[in-house]
């Protein structure tokens, strides 16, 4: 499907962190035209005031308008893509790559068929896809941590993660926890092995492990003193006489064609993925458990990068086509 015509993208409900992160890379994609921006609170208003980081890099307006889009990005609080798709005439030719959590689960909405766009367990079934449902962010570090012993049936216990995130997981709109007086200097528990995001990441590895069986998993999420980025850490009952160099190879050889998820031998740390779309993992044994160490950048990896990079399977692009992006390590 790809041609010399550039992609005309619509995004809906831009104005937050998400969205923005959006915009930044779809500006600079060589490949794609942003014909549209909608929002139901700047209407009228330039793209570049609400996102201050964008002034002069475009003079877009927020409208009420899609423009005919090719595909249409929806950028909606959780709950809330249902009834855009319910309350606008959407072609049935345009492609719509949701990044809330209507579709995760059931994707069947409205004549549509929303794929789970786990870019790196799901890409030729993505390929196909007329509509995506992009995973969650803390889902989408986990998982990464999980898939290579999913496929290699070395899931045989319950799963332990505790993971942290950025500020800006939580979304652009003000609360009492995202407030910088309560986050500076501050960590935090949170949905206590109760995150909606639980579903998503069980349901993934019954898919890879092929036998249909959903693991236990313990999360605790945690509220990190930064504004960006997911750090997990997990562990499970390792194989016996698997060796540590066995499991690292496996991560290795899962992840070998990827672009973006790299296994690296050494300790990692979150500044080297953040501001990427890029995804670090880091294999240790130890008395009996295998330990997974995976970073992401919440926004780009965790949300609007993988959504691009959905985008670019879907219409025959180079999967990490106006992706290349340098981390902020210092």
């Amino acid at each position: 499907m790809n041609t010399s015509k550039k992609i005309r993208v619509a995004i809906a409900g831009g104005t937050g962190y998400t969205g923005g992160e959006l915009f930044r890379i779809l500006l600079n994609h060589p490949e794609v035209e942003i014909v549209a921006a909608t929002t139901t609170s700047s209407e009228g208003t330039a793209v570049s005031q609400v996102h201050r980081d964008l002034l002069g890099e475009t003079d877009l307006c927020f409208g009420k308008e899609l423009n005919d889009p090719d595909v249409l990005f929806l950028c909606l609080g959780h709950g809330i893509s249902r009834q855009f798709v319910d309350n606008h005439d959407i072609s049935g030719n345009c492609r719509i790559i949701d990044l809330g959590n209507d579709f995760r689960l059931d994707g069947e909405y409205a004549g549509r068929n929303f794929i789970y766009g786990l870019c790196e367990s799901a890409k030729e079934e993505i390929r196909k896809a007329h509509d995506i449902a992009n995973p969650g962010c803390f889902a989408t570090a986990i998982q990464l941590a999980l898939l290579p012993l999913a496929k290699a049936g070395l899931i045989e216990d319950e799963i332990h993660v505790t993971a942290v995130t950025g500020s800006t997981g939580a979304g652009k709109k003000p609360g009492e926890t995202t407030h910088f007086s309560y986050r500076s200097g501050n960590m935090s528990i949170y949905k206590l092995f109760t995150h909606q995001h639980l579903a998503e990441i069980k349901k993934s590895l019954a898919h890879e492990s092929g036998n249909g069986i959903e693991p236990r998993v313990n999360f605790v999420p945690m509220r990190g003193d930064f504004t960006r980025g997911i750090f997990a850490s997990v562990y499970t009952k390792a194989k016996e006489g698997l060796s540590e160099n066995s499991y690292r190879q496996i991560y290795e050889e899962y992840y070998a064609a990827s672009p973006f998820v790299f296994h690296s031998r050494e300790n990692i740390s979150l500044k080297e993925v953040v501001n990427t779309n890029k995804a670090l993992l880091h294999v240790e044994l130890h008395d009996g458990y295998v330990h997974i160490s995976s970073i992401i950048d919440n926004l780009i990896k965790g949300a609007a990068g993988q959504a691009v990079q959905n985008m670019n399977l879907m219409f025959g692009l180079d999967e990490a086509c106006g992706l290349k992006l340098k981390p902020s390590a210092f």
